[in-house]
């Protein structure tokens, strides 16, 4: 064909996935061909499951997703043997994993969301009151949780604090646990403002034409009507707070990151053992969101048609 012919065909071969070379990768055409019979495959997959049952379409899905999942985490070449090795403690990685790292991150998540749905209930009736001090102190609560790094804050108060004289030091888990209610009472001040808003006015309205005072028509008919819209972006804000308390670890916590860092320097497989702690996570995130549902259900009987 002569040289114009040669440096045709070199250009094209790496389209039409050929090889240039001993080490080229496959071309342009063969990476399309691939993602056309893979959306192909999609589609037949698709079609022949929306012929079950909408029940069995949900847990056919799953169990097709979690094996593309465990697929995934398989092409990673590691050996995943190490979460049974038995530990210094007698117990095995994963054992330990659970026992210590998820238990501290629970305990840390819990109490922090406790305190946090008080100060989020604190700072939303302030938002709604008519007191201007009240006001001006949620909304300064507000802006400043909302607009600072979470892990800024942590510092702020682990190593803020002491400055202020001994009497002030805390201990990294409870400088933790203050660290978290605070930066998510901010941010769940505006979900409970907005689900008591939510309540229409008429409740309110029908309260004061019976005669029951204000307190007592906010605990026993807009509270609990308000919880039907509370309860879903709280539970988002739960799940979203046990991965945050992650950042704990900066202060030496062993919640579920550390302890699998830890675990995983000693024996030199850190990705395989963070491997484990995301795995932890994804079930415990699923836990509550099963709780979170049951808790849906129970606050919205009365919307159910």
């Amino acid at each position: 064909m002569g040289l114009g012919g040669t440096r045709v065909g070199g250009l094209l071969a790496p389209l039409l996935g050929g090889a240039t070379g001993p080490d080229t990768e496959p071309g342009l055409a063969l990476n399309i061909v691939t993602g056309i019979l893979i959306a192909v495959a999609v589609w037949v997959n698709v079609a022949i499951v929306r012929l079950l049952p909408f029940g069995a379409q949900i847990v056919v899905v799953w169990i097709e997703l979690l094996l593309l999942f465990v697929a995934f985490v398989g092409s990673f070449n590691r050996d995943l043997g190490v979460w049974f090795e038995e530990s210094e403690t007698g117990q095995t990685n994963i054992a330990f994993l659970i026992t210590t790292g998820a238990v501290t991150t629970l305990y840390v998540s819990l109490v922090s969301i406790a305190i946090a749905c008080c100060l989020a209930m604190a700072a939303a009736l302030a938002r709604l009151s008519k007191s201007g001090p009240a006001y001006a102190v949620s909304t300064f609560y507000t802006s400043f949780f909302r607009g600072t790094p979470l892990l800024l804050q942590v510092y702020l108060i682990y190593l803020g604090l002491p400055t202020l004289g001994r009497q002030f030091a805390l201990d990294a888990v409870p400088s933790g646990i203050i660290a978290l209610s605070l930066c998510y009472g901010a941010y769940m001040a505006e979900i409970f403002r907005a689900g008591i808003l939510g309540v229409p006015h008429g409740q309110r309205d029908a309260a004061m034409a019976l005669g029951l005072p204000p307190g007592l028509t906010f605990r026993k008919i807009i509270f609990p009507q308000a919880m039907r819209l509370i309860v879903p972006p709280t539970g988002n804000q739960f799940i979203a707070m046990l991965k945050d308390s992650s950042l704990v670890s900066v202060m030496g916590v062993w919640e579920l990151t550390k302890t699998a860092q830890i675990i995983g320097k000693r024996d030199f497989r850190v990705f395989e053992m963070l491997i484990a702690a995301a795995i932890i996570y994804w079930v415990m995130s699923i836990c509550f969101e099963l709780i979170q549902s049951r808790i849906e259900r129970h606050y919205g009987k009365g919307y159910v048609r």
